[in-house]
């Protein structure tokens, strides 16, 4: 029995038509509003997104929780006093050194240290220090790191190699040996450059020493994507047009640079903090007597026996808020990777 010939035209029914309308939505959308829509799909980065919100948020309400329930300010010593827990008289600081542990009460709801201070509020207060320096130096890091890599990248020639080998220098010390390095240098006397004077104690010595430690880091990857891009076929056209090499620079290469500098940034906040913590740990960040989580870890360290919560309350913050960070992190570079598979569903 002769079969009929299969006909030219398939009816594939309404799903086939209802995906390829969402595809062709899709292919409309623009690549911010992708990315976004991935990330809004990310609940877990989102979760630990909004986590490292609330402690920023926390820190940023340290002088209302110093004012009120605690009634003391982040360097006012109470090594005389005593507080009632439990219907008796407790002294802050025992005769043998002993501080007091936490109260789960407004005044020294965490406990306090060996010098008799609210460890609430100096968590708080070392938590503003420790964010202050590790985003500034994020951010500086960021600005560098895109100033040098886009010149190395697209002018090339000597320029690229000076840069180049400066930042392989850089590259070459170990993190922490260099932070310490220069940590101890400009702990002495400061730094100066011309008119430009900083101080030894400013907190702008531990910000500058992060940022350029870290601007190999993320300068080399944005080489790499602008010597890609000063091959792509918009840079040539506006080449062909007369625009001079700054103005392709502003215009053409640093817009298709943002992706990259938006996915780093939560990653080098979080690297920024580790370190801060680091060198405030070996005693070449914050200066004594401002807080900040890294000196209190090593503070705590010192008196581990008397009073273990001085070293393990601002190590659990430590660890939160760079947690929350490097998960956010990766969530925003799965979203904005251009290779990640778009889910089409609404």
């Amino acid at each position: 029995m002769a079969t009929e010939p299969a006909s030219e035209f398939s009816f594939e029914g309404p799903a086939v038509y209802e995906e390829e309308a969402r595809r062709e939505r899709v292919h409309g959308i623009s690549p911010w509003r992708l990315a976004l829509r991935r990330l809004k799909r990310d609940r877990t980065a989102i979760v630990f997104g909004v986590l490292f919100i609330v402690v920023v948020g926390i820190c940023l309400a340290a002088p209302l929780w110093a004012n009120g329930p605690a009634h003391t300010g982040p360097f006012k010593n109470h090594l005389t006093e005593t507080i009632v827990l439990d219907g008796k008289k407790t002294n802050v600081v025992d005769f043998d050194g002993t501080p007091i542990g936490p109260t789960w009460q407004g005044r020294f709801l965490l406990g306090a240290d060996t010098n008799g201070r609210d460890t609430a509020v100096r968590l708080l207060y070392g938590g503003r220090n420790s964010l202050l320096i590790g985003c500034g130096a994020a951010l500086i890091t960021a600005f560098l790191s895109v100033i040098l890599g886009t010149v190395a990248g697209f002018v090339r020639g000597f320029t690229d190699t000076a840069i180049s080998r400066t930042l392989d220098v850089i590259w070459a010390f170990p993190v922490l040996l260099l932070g310490v390095a220069l940590g101890t240098a400009l702990s002495l006397y400061g730094l100066e450059l011309g008119p430009i004077s900083i101080s030894a104690n400013s907190k702008l010595i531990p910000i500058l020493i992060i940022a350029i430690i870290y601007v190999p880091y993320m300068a080399r990857p944005i080489r790499g994507q602008v010597l890609a891009l000063r091959e792509k076929e918009f840079v040539e056209a506006a080449r062909a047009q007369g625009a001079s090499p700054l103005r392709i620079m502003l215009s053409e290469i640093l817009p298709n640079l943002s992706s990259t500098v938006i996915v780093f940034l939560p990653l080098m906040i979080a690297n920024a903090i580790l370190l801060e913590a680091a060198l405030g740990f070996l005693g070449v960040g914050v200066r004594p007597p401002e807080p900040s989580w890294g000196t209190m870890i090593g503070d705590g360290v010192k008196h581990i026996l008397a009073g273990p919560h001085l070293a393990i309350v601002p190590g659990v913050m430590l660890v939160i808020t760079v947690l929350a960070l490097n998960v956010f992190g990766d969530g925003v570079r799965d979203a904005f990777d251009p290779r990640a598979t778009v889910r089409l569903e609404h």
